[in-house]
């Protein structure tokens, strides 16, 4: 194995690794909402969903503070510009400040809003109105975190980025557990023991990455002076650095539209098919976990050989890191092939659903190849800063989804005939057409990168 694969795996595998414990977190906390002592589980695990949905509708928006801080702080690493890299810190570091002010003052209207937009239940509602007021204060931590992660990538420090995210998801999980359920004699917090587990597990990864660049990058950041930062945050460099990232919230905010409008329109396909809509786009995240440490690297490595200005090296490594990709999709078309319906099990022991999910069993084996394709470009074009293309791709992709997703409504479904199932099929050609587009857009739009 060459030494760029090397690289390739040592920045990939950690990614990999923290990204499996993402979806524990969610599970354990459905499962201590399930079994609080005087409160209906129905109510209690609607509300925990609910409220996780209000937090990702909120922070979703945000993303820009780590992907826009991955490409940029990877370039100066790869021109050797420590100076540039603690400006791009620090400049992150001042606007995560800035949005989690504006977080906490807007909390009451956001919340208020969202409610409104939901169906859940008066129950529902209250107990999610209780989650969210909690949660938010952990606000600070939370977009903080954002930007340390994307200055992680960029350093080429897969490992602090890694140990980051397992503090966070394994504290989260420790601290869910016994102050939701108590231990020994307490009895616990109950229902709000869950956020206030979450608030104690964001501030401790913040800990652990404010020890990480005291210890590790002491010399770069404590270089970087006071009348430095102001001239990091004047108007002639932070109007290009928000333009910038204005795409990238133009991309989020088109992702965010695709992945609430597939379960917004599902809810309309009656209970069988909105089940399996879930069921299907939790197994179809699955290979995301995987092909997004690929992701990452390709993000730092690009970045990196972009400032450099190793055009040589830069086309071999989004050579590498697609054919890493490429391998991912392989490896999961076998495994969907061969275990699709143990999985449903896994997910259901309601034989009715994993019948019914079992006829969308050949989407799973149709995704991997284009998921993985635009998972990959993304990275590479974040690594690269070409934030318009990641934004001109997503809002094609979200267009198509919506587009699709009428029109065969409208052809198909509009003469009323077809099976039970076929709306959920249309929909997950919708999906499927939304990450072609995305795909399509970006390899067509690389020459120009390579080449600049």
């Amino acid at each position: 194995m060459n030494s760029l694969n090397k690289e390739i795996l040592r920045l990939a595998l950690p990614s990999i690794l923290a990204n499996i414990t993402v979806p524990l977190v969610g599970m354990v906390d459905t499962a201590v909402a399930g079994h609080l002592a005087g409160t209906q589980a129905a109510v209690a695990i609607g509300a925990i969903s609910v409220g996780s949905m209000l937090f990702s509708l909120l922070y979703w928006n945000f993303s820009f503070l780590r992907t826009g801080t991955g490409g940029l702080t990877a370039q100066a690493y790869g021109a050797g510009d420590t100076h540039e890299v603690a400006k791009i810190f620090w400049r992150g570091m001042a606007l995560s400040a800035a949005v989690a002010m504006a977080i906490l003052l807007l909390q009451w209207p956001f919340l208020k809003v969202a409610v409104l937009c939901t169906q859940a239940s008066a129950d529902v509602e209250a107990l999610a109105a209780q989650y969210f007021s909690i949660r938010i204060w952990a606000a600070p931590a939370t977009v903080s975190l954002m930007t340390f992660s994307g200055w992680f990538v960029g350093m080429q420090d897969s490992m602090s980025s890694m140990w980051k995210d397992l503090i966070v998801n394994g504290v989260n999980v420790v601290a869910s557990i016994l102050l939701g359920r108590g231990i020994g004699n307490w009895p616990g917090l109950g229902f709000a023991g869950i956020a206030v587990g979450t608030i104690i597990a964001q501030y401790c990864g913040l800990l652990f990455c404010v020890g990480v660049c005291m210890v590790k990058y002491r010399k770069v950041l404590g270089a970087f002076r006071l009348p430095e930062l102001r001239q990091a945050l004047s108007r002639s460099e932070v109007v290009p650095y928000m333009r910038m990232n204005g795409n990238l919230f133009l991309r989020a905010s088109a992702m965010l539209g695709v992945y609430i409008g597939y379960p917004l329109i599902a809810t309309g396909m009656g209970d069988m098919l909105l089940a399996c809509s879930a069921v299907m786009m939790q197994l179809l995240m699955l290979f995301s976990y995987f092909t997004d440490g690929f992701a990452y690297a390709g993000e730092a490595l690009v970045g990196r050989f972009i400032g450099a200005r190793n055009n040589p090296e830069l086309r071999r490594a989004v050579r590498y890191v697609f054919i890493w990709s490429m391998s991912i999709a392989v490896a999961f078309i076998g495994l969907y092939w061969v275990g699709g319906v143990p999985a449903l099990r896994l997910l259901t022991s309601d034989p009715a659903v994993v019948e019914a999910c079992s006829a969308f069993l050949p989407w799973l084996i149709l995704m991997p190849p284009v998921g993985c394709a635009a998972f990959t470009l993304d990275g590479v074009f974040l690594g690269a800063t070409a934030s318009r293309p990641l934004r001109d791709s997503c809002l094609a992709g979200f267009v198509a989804f919506l587009t699709v997703w009428f029109l065969l409504k409208w052809l198909v479904l509009g003469g009323g005939v077809g099976s039970e199932s076929l709306p959920l099929h249309l929909l997950m050609i919708a999906y499927f057409a939304h990450l072609l587009v995305r795909t399509v857009w970006l390899a067509l739009s690389w020459k120009t990168i390579r080449d600049r």
